[in-house]
């Protein structure tokens, strides 16, 4: 017998075997139709498959959260054999499941179309209302590469040979057709539902190769509900309005080009918004006790493996040899040389904690494919900041920064916030008491804070834990931005110490801070979040002064100049085009404010207001006008300061 334990805390004897669907049923026959697989110890598993020994147990069904990836991957298969029975010969290669969806990669000669999409879809939606059920078996190695060989499957031999012996070969059969897999599986090919849409066609090499052959993938999405597709497909039309790509066009705020893949040319407008990041943290640093510095782009490779960065790093480190046979590396990160700033000078308990910040750019290489606007860039600008300090001065630096972040991610408009503690990577230095104590401080800091946190296990940074920040934008989509990381690795690699209170030399603590993360990232997510109408103090232009006809020209430039005078990014626009064109155009380029001016206005020394996206119009008095706009250009940093400096 063994104890099967639920997640009520009940537990129940069962004979050794039992399955998941006979555990179910002893539940009830209603939860026996709706189940489709089982949790066991906290993985998910065939609801066929037999339960050996004692084991927590839950039972999934098709609703739960846990479904939606068993929905994908039920679908990817069900995709293959769609594309299979209609195209005779294509081989099937590996179909995992996505963030969103699924692909399948494909080996045929001729090329699949769009127009092939809503066939196979259609050949699908037939193979879901089959119900097939999905059966489990498992194979000797030998048998089922001969299998797949006389089958001309050449792709799934190659796969075969790369499972670790000692790993069982499983093939998973849905009615005749049959496919190499890991698994887990739902019951049956019903179970996949309706919701399901394919997407695209995309080339992709084999294993990610560009030596091998180039194979073609089918980019799908499944959910559990026609409404949960729809909600996924609105937020996509959504996304492709607000494409931070198209936007940078209309708005003129930059460009890429392939003389300098990855990096960003940035236009006047775009690096006046980008101009008025800078300026926001910076003065949002200087308020909470940062002192700002700068260290070098290019290092001796010698510090990178000091560091640890060149063990963990240097494939996607930018590396240069000088004619004195010297090797250079432009910085991936900005850490060493905070370090390097740190030890210049000795430094005591007193100077502690000392928080130093910088607008580094640092340069990594990411794989051409990978690239896609601001979003994911290989030279960057980072809101770095490191806090050097004691070890009990860690939990209170780490509720600051807590506060800092969420009130900065506020003053942009960014009020879902979810946090994910990273513990320990696969590859990391330092030893693992040096990480419990580091990971403990950091969740102790969380908690202090009264935070919760989603774990995120084996993603922290190779030298320490971290706590990543992760934003839901207006159409919800996940941003992973900010970042705060306790370090009690890199500091004692690089030789850093301060004179503690006893006198002997003590290593700090170094807490890696970064709160917009990419600057260039952050700018593509803010653009889409506000879908280019960016609020009135941040916008690159933030008025134009329009013209109706010539006689207004002259009044036209007196309001730019009280505009320009003021503080404000302002333009005139006195071409010989009608307001209407010119109204379109401003709208287009997303400008918060247009001031029309006509020969009525020159003469009476007023404005027509008009908005971003409105049509009404408010006719104020230049003065008015001024101080309506300044006031709302305001930062949202140095709002109640201007509005003591307004009452006194």
């Amino acid at each position: 017998m063994i104890s099967l334990k639920f997640p009520d805390g009940s537990a129940r004897d069962f004979e050794s075997g039992v399955t998941g669907l006979d555990v179910a049923a002893s539940i009830s026959k209603s939860l026996s139709k709706k189940a489709v697989a089982m949790a066991v110890d906290g993985k998910l598993r065939d609801l066929y498959e037999p339960i050996e020994k004692d084991a927590d147990i839950r039972i999934v069904t098709r609703t739960d959260p846990e479904a939606l990836e068993l929905i994908r991957h039920d679908a990817a298969h069900v995709m293959a054999e769609a594309v299979q029975e209609l195209y005779p010969g294509t081989q099937v290669t590996i179909g995992p499941v996505i963030e969103n969806g699924f692909y399948y990669d494909f080996a045929r000669e001729e090329p699949f179309t769009p127009e092939d999409l809503p066939k196979i879809e259609a050949k699908m939606r037939e193979i879901v209302q089959r119900d097939s059920p999905f059966s489990c078996e498992v194979m000797e190695r030998e048998a089922a590469k001969k299998m797949f060989r006389d089958m001309g499957e050449g792709y799934k031999v190659e796969l075969i040979d790369a499972i670790p012996e000692g790993d069982a070969i499983k093939i998973y059969s849905q009615r005749e057709w049959f496919d190499l897999c890991r698994g887990p599986h739902m019951t049956s090919t019903g179970k996949v539902g309706k919701a399901f849409k394919l997407q695209k066609i995309a080339g992709a090499y084999w294993r990610g190769d560009s030596n091998n052959p180039m194979l073609q993938r089918i980019y799908g999405t499944a959910w559990a509900s026609e409404e949960d597709l729809a909600a996924y497909l609105h937020m996509l039309e959504e996304a492709e309005k607000r494409d931070h790509r198209r936007l940078g066009r209309e708005m003129d705020l930059f460009h890429f080009q392939e003389e300098a893949p990855g990096a960003v040319f940035w236009h006047a407008k775009g690096w006046a918004l980008f101009q008025s990041l800078i300026g926001y943290m910076r003065r949002r640093q200087q308020d909470w006790g940062y002192f700002e510095v700068n260290s070098p782009d290019m290092m001796e490779r010698t510090l990178w493996e000091q560091s640890g960065h060149w063990e963990k790093f240097a494939e996607n480190m930018y590396i240069a040899e000088t004619p004195d046979d010297r090797v250079f590396c432009c910085k991936p990160m900005n850490c060493p040389g905070h370090v390097q700033i740190f030890k210049n000078g000795l430094k005591s308990y007193r100077d502690l904690p000392l928080r130093i910040a910088e607008f580094g750019k640092v340069h990594r290489y990411e794989p051409s494919g990978a690239l896609h606007g601001l979003l994911r860039v290989r030279h960057f600008t980072q809101d770095d900041a490191h806090i050097f300090c004691s070890e009990d001065q860690i939990t209170e630096e780490c509720v600051k920064l807590n506060e800092q972040v969420l009130s900065i991610y506020r003053d942009f408009g960014f009020e879902d916030v979810r946090i994910k503690f990273s513990d320990r990577p696969e590859k990391r230095v330092g030893a693992d008491e040096v990480w419990d104590k580091a990971e403990a401080a950091l969740k102790r800091a969380v908690e202090a804070a009264g935070l919760s946190y989603e774990l995120n296990p084996g993603e922290g940074a190779f030298y320490g834990p971290k706590l990543e920040y992760v934003l839901r934008d207006a159409i919800g989509r996940d941003w992973q931005c900010g970042t705060v990381q306790v370090d009690l690795n890199m500091p004692a690699r690089l030789g850093a110490y301060y004179i503690g209170a006893d006198g002997e030399k003590t290593v700090p603590v170094m807490i890696h801070r970064a709160m917009f993360g990419s600057l260039e990232r952050f700018t593509g997510i803010l653009v889409e979040h506000h879908a280019g109408h960016l609020p009135l103090w941040l916008a690159p232009t933030q008025a134009v002064v329009a013209t109706i006809v010539s006689d207004a020209n002259d009044y036209a430039r007196t309001v730019l100049a009280r505009l320009k005078a003021a503080g404000l990014r302002a333009e005139a626009d006195i071409r010989n085009e009608k307001i209407n064109y010119k109204v379109r155009e401003h709208s287009v380029a997303k400008v918060p404010v247009i001031l029309v001016a006509g020969k009525r206005e020159a003469e009476e020394g007023t404005v027509s207001v008009r908005r971003l996206g409105s049509q009404a119009q408010t006719v104020l008095s230049l003065d008015d006008a001024v101080a309506m706009i300044v006031a709302e250009a305001v930062p949202p940093d140095m709002r109640a300061e201007a509005k003591a400096a307004e009452a006194a």
